[in-house]
């Protein structure tokens, strides 16, 4: 097994920077991973994650949104707030759109499944109605709708000072939303909209969400599995927003709940 490093060119002329694990023996399959809000590809157990899909003759990808908050020399930290503050959800599927590009180019696997957990999956939904060149998406405790998740009255306020602020537990940051990312949902509905992308899928959908998620409502899974009902919805029972996982990860083995997702998404695109 091997692991190399890739910087690309992403939105905005920021950098993407990417690790692919290569498997021993190869089934020739793709796996694209894309983190989620407050995330990076490197949090929690997403390393060994890698590692056991690898294990299993996937080539996994795994990426950092060129405006995550990270940086290419410090790709653990949140010290690009500028960045971070700027990203939007078109940005993050054209950035996803650059990655499967080089990965077209680069990897020579045609069978590629797109992955993400929470935001990313959403972002995931979205590329996969676009581009025919995803055979299959998963979605680990995503939302089904990026649209409309604010009160008109936060909106306004959000409008006057023109930037809102999330503030990361882990990291005790207040990080800045600029008004920018409102803007976009509202210039690019048609394209954000989750419901209609799942929707007019066309490939395998699998959905994965746990019963106690209190980040995203179980309902959204739902909700994805009602639009798309070609789609095979898996809940695990008492599992969060992460399956049990947390960053740094100090174990070389996955969180009870997680290992269930992993099998599960291994069985499915297998």
């Amino acid at each position: 097994m091997k692991k190399s490093i890739e910087i690309i060119k992403g939105s905005n002329q920021k950098k993407i920077l990417m690790d692919i694990t290569f498997p021993k023996k190869s089934n020739n399959k793709l796996i694209i991973f894309s983190h989620g809000f407050k995330g990076f590809k490197d949090w929690g157990c997403f390393n060994l994650i890698s590692r056991i899909f690898a294990e299993n003759g996937f080539t996994f990808l795994k990426f950092n949104f060129s405006h995550n908050g990270t940086t290419i020399t410090d790709p653990l930290n949140f010290n690009d707030l500028e960045a971070f503050g700027n990203n939007n959800f078109s940005i993050e599927l054209n950035d996803l759109s650059l990655v499967l590009g080089w990965s077209v180019q680069n990897l020579n696997i045609s069978d590629i499944t797109l992955l993400g957990h929470s935001r990313g999956g959403g972002v995931s939904m979205l590329k996969s109605a676009e581009d025919k060149r995803v055979k299959r998406v998963i979605s680990w405790s995503s939302p089904s709708s990026f649209l409309n998740r604010a009160s008109s009255d936060r909106v306004e306020i959000w409008k006057q000072k023109g930037v809102s602020f999330v503030y990361n537990g882990r990291t005790k940051q207040n990080m800045p939303l600029y008004i920018q990312l409102y803007n976009d949902c509202e210039q690019n509905k048609e394209r954000l909209d989750i419901q209609n992308s799942v929707s007019n899928l066309t490939i395998s959908q699998l959905v994965i969400h746990g019963d106690a998620d209190p980040s995203v409502d179980v309902k959204e899974a739902y909700d994805l599995h009602r639009w798309n009902p070609c789609s095979e919805l898996f809940i695990v029972k008492d599992a969060d927003h992460v399956f049990g996982a947390s960053h740094p990860c100090n174990s070389n083995k996955l969180p009870s709940d997680l290992q269930i997702v992993v099998d599960k998404t291994i069985e499915f695109i297998q």
